[in-house]
């Protein structure tokens, strides 16, 4: 299987890095100059509501996205018919996108919880470097995103995942 947007990576038990133990990570961007993904199961301490700028938002959980730009948000969705600007990933999912529409629509309930991801941070890789990781064994691939995304995902995931393969 070769690494492309929609896939997951799943670490493998041997990675000896504590930001990776035992996340899994769907990949959102992957192109000649590297990769870009959201760790799906682990939780950000707060909720999206909780974050002063959102008081006035849904309680949405946030996910600890990666360890790259941890100051900034980011989501995943699946209503390009309403939330405009977003870069598609595949099939269904969306990265992005315009987000104050995104927190408006939220607000006013248009949105269901289960069409949108929040992330803070996320995971890159330059050029070749995810794949050199892959060949040391430090990283796992998985096809069968869709079926993880946009629910409490939480920490068994990886479990089932690793299980299943």
């Amino acid at each position: 299987m070769q690494i492309k947007p929609g896939i997951l990576l799943i670490s493998a038990p041997s990675l000896d890095d504590p930001h990776f133990e035992k996340v899994v990570i769907f990949i959102a961007t992957c192109d000649a100059n590297g990769a870009m993904g959201f760790v799906i199961n682990k939780l950000f301490p707060r909720r999206f509501n909780e974050l002063m700028e959102f008081k006035h938002a849904r309680a949405l959980p946030l996910y600890a996205g990666g360890p790259v730009k941890e100051e900034k948000l980011f989501f995943l969705h699946r209503r390009p018919d309403l939330i405009e600007g977003g870069s598609p990933v595949i099939n269904t999912i969306y990265l992005g996108g315009n987000f104050k529409q995104a927190v408006q629509l939220n607000i006013n309930h248009r949105v269901p919880d289960n069409d949108m991801q929040l992330f803070i941070g996320y995971c890159g890789w330059d050029e070749g470097q995810l794949e050199a990781e892959i060949a040391e064994g430090s990283w796992l691939l998985f096809d069968d995103a869709a079926q993880y995304l946009f629910k409490d995902a939480g920490e068994g995931v990886w479990e089932e995942i690793y299980k299943s393969r």
